[in-house]
């Protein structure tokens, strides 16, 4: 039981390590991330100040914070059960949203959460990723996706692995939590995106104008605007 708890202990102060902080301050520029964007120093607000090639990194790392402590707790205690490795994960991501070396201010908690759950039921929680990548293909908005893949994993665990469902109900709670202010911007629209979202159709018009668009409607690589202009250069016939 003492081993546990410093377990616990342990695996707190670890999890509570603001990765998304630290990447930026090394690799990153001037902008502080909880002064920057929307003051969150998750992987989000990473992508959103400074890109993408830094919060890829943030979201790998976030996610290490989940995943490996559960796989130590698995292979220490192997005959505790569900609920041993299940609180592990819920430290974790209590850890990562109310971090004691940020005065208790962290980020939203979806990539710790996601990589605890990974390790615990790596069957409930594939899916639900893919669900959280097309949503964010589609709307460009994190929360969204978050949101989504939060909802349909609590219906995935019901069905692929029951034994894990109040650890993931329990979890699913928490992100809906510290996802309040982003629902609130939702409704009243205001929330920001963080890639673009696909654009389903194209301008109608003549062949030159379709040079100008991508595939999805979006703006053409450039090779297709150099021909465009090559187009408009020529004299009519």
């Amino acid at each position: 039981m003492l081993e546990q708890a410093l377990f616990l202990a342990l695996t707190y102060l670890v999890a509570a390590v603001p990765f998304g902080l630290v990447v930026t301050t090394l690799y990153g520029g001037d902008d502080d991330l909880r002064t920057t964007g929307s003051g969150n120093i998750g992987a989000t607000n990473v992508a959103r100040v400074y890109g993408w090639s830094l919060a890829a990194w943030v979201v790998l790392l976030d996610s290490a914070k989940g995943l490996i402590p559960v796989l130590l707790a698995r292979a220490l205690w192997p005959d505790a059960g569900v609920i041993w490795p299940g609180t592990v994960v819920l430290v974790a991501f209590a850890a990562h949203v109310y971090p004691v070396y940020l005065e208790f201010r962290g980020g939203k908690g979806v990539a710790t959460g996601a990589g605890g759950l990974l390790a615990l039921s790596p069957w409930s929680v594939v899916p639900a990723i893919a669900v959280w990548m097309a949503l964010l293909h589609l709307s460009g908005r994190s929360s969204v996706a978050a949101l989504g893949a939060a909802t349909s994993l609590v219906g995935i665990a019901s069905w692929v692995d029951p034994g894990v469902l109040p650890v993931v109900a329990a979890l699913c709670l928490g992100i809906l939590t510290t996802h309040v202010p982003n629902i609130r911007r939702l409704i009243r629209g205001e929330e920001n995106t963080v890639v673009q979202p696909v654009t389903w159709g194209r301008e109608v018009g003549k062949a030159a104008q379709h040079l100008t668009q991508g595939p999805s409607g979006g703006p053409a690589p450039e090779r297709w605007r150099e021909v465009d202009e090559a187009l408009r250069q020529q004299p009519e016939a």
